[in-house]
């Protein structure tokens, strides 16, 4: 049986551009192409894609994956590991879950960020957090930006790094009690949040509207962004992502 790439994108969620993509790429050919010109997709490409989408979860690029790939000869071992690395990242996860509610809790108690004095092991803030994952990815997408980005996170000490994730997760929690009374992501609250938040990313880098979009969308595709945002609260990933986009689209378009 074969599948044509719209029942694969439909079936997958991955969309027919990145499918054509990684087609022209080499990293997943279809098992042949009609005399319409159309791709079509047999078990074992689905089984490739299945493959291709755990490693993407997992944090690896394109080129790591089409490595992986062309080494691997036993599928069923290939996906026992697979499933080890992603009880791994589930471990990560819940330590990170645990890392934002410890934080919320703590930010509860005193709601100023700048003068909170009871977080007594600030390690503990960053626990379950993989840094090196999304320097990866900026790398990829914004090479420039993220060198600028790093530079300035070279400038900073252990106190300075303390007190912007303190008062990012305060913002957060801003964000997520706007998110919970209703109010419209083109409110001038929310947009005052988020403007906070565009000043703040201005200190490493300037993302212009189309950046900013996609980093907002970053935070709702990327899993352990998704996670930091939702367990704050339910729908909160996608709430900062909206009003990440109205705030392009009004301010920096």
């Amino acid at each position: 049986m074969a599948w044509s790439i719209a029942d694969v994108a439909r079936m997958s969620g991955v969309t027919s551009r990145t499918l054509r993509h990684y087609d022209d790429i080499g990293l997943l050919v279809p098992a042949y192409t009609g005399s319409n010109g159309h791709r079509y997709y047999g078990e074992a490409e689905l089984l490739r894609l299945q493959q291709i989408l755990l490693m993407r979860e997992l944090g690896l690029g394109l080129r790591d994956i089409a490595t992986v790939l062309e080494r691997q000869v036993d599928r069923v071992a290939a996906l026992h590991a697979h499933l080890r690395r992603l009880a791994a990242e589930r471990d990560r996860l819940d330590a990170l879950v645990r890392t934002v509610r410890r934080t919320i809790a703590e930010l509860e108690d005193d709601k100023d960020p700048d003068t909170m004095e009871k977080i007594n092991n600030p390690e503990n803030l960053f626990v379950g957090f993989d840094t090196a994952r999304h320097e990866e990815t900026a790398s990829e997408q914004w090479p420039h930006q993220a060198q600028q980005s790093a530079q300035f996170a070279a400038t900073l000490s252990e106190a300075d790094m303390e007190r912007m994730q303190r008062a990012a997760t305060a913002a957060m929690v801003r964000m997520a009690e706007l998110m919970q009374a209703g109010t419209p992501v083109t409110d001038p609250a929310v947009q005052a949040e988020v403007d906070a938040h565009y000043q703040g990313i201005c200190r490493m880098w300037t993302p212009n509207a189309a950046a900013f979009k996609a980093l907002g969308q970053n935070y709702v595709d990327d899993a352990t962004w998704r996670a930091a945002y939702d367990q704050v609260a339910a729908g909160l990933a996608e709430f900062q992502r909206d009003a990440m986009t109205a705030y392009a689209d009004a301010t920096l378009s």
